[in-house]
């Protein structure tokens, strides 16, 4: 009986040492055609928001956080499918503003020039990059993202993957990268 007494408390504290920080798991997103992996439950949300086009679109994100990063991915669909380009570029314009990261802060990662999944738009600003930035409050912030596009019948769905951290988190970001599939 006093093994058992012992043994509970030293089991439990060795399991919870053990129980990653990344719980990662594969979320499917029907609605914009993409599975992604998240390393937490994913809260949602839409709303409308203007990036240059003729009206208001609805953007959709999904995200958590989990170990000290913000995970998302967010997308929208747009009529005019020669626009894709346009519209991601004000699209990353609009992030690195959020971020009061500077001008000329895109920047790609070394050895990427171009974020282009199986079956997304060829487009210059398809990109994998990297910001550095402030919060609203003024701490650091780094993001590693990405943004793509694809053809949805007449229109074109576009896409943004973001991790959020006070620190750069390569390995991290590239787990939560290559997750990000069109289906």
């Amino acid at each position: 009986m006093q093994r058992t007494r012992i043994a509970l408390p030293v089991l439990a504290v060795l399991l919870a040492a053990c129980s990653p920080a990344l719980n990662w798991r594969s979320v499917p997103l029907d609605a914009a055609g993409l599975t992604t992996l998240l390393p937490c439950k994913p809260d949602s949300a839409v709303r409308s928001v203007e990036l240059g086009t003729a009206q208001a679109v609805e953007l959709s994100m999904v995200g958590c956080n989990a170990d000290g990063a913000t995970f998302a991915v967010s997308h929208l669909r747009i009529d005019d499918p020669a626009q894709a380009g346009a519209t991601l570029a004000l699209w990353q314009a609009a992030v690195r503003a959020r971020m009061q990261a500077p001008e000329g802060s895109l920047q790609a990662p070394p050895a990427t020039k171009a974020f282009v999944p199986a079956g997304a738009l060829q487009l210059p600003q398809s990109v994998h990059a990297s910001l550095l930035g402030r919060t609203g409050d003024g701490s650091a912030v780094t993001a590693q993202a990405v943004w793509f596009a694809r053809l949805e019948g007449p229109h074109a769905r576009l896409y943004h993957a973001v991790v959020y951290s006070p620190a750069p988190r390569p390995e991290v970001a590239q787990t939560f990268l290559d997750g990000v599939r069109l289906q």
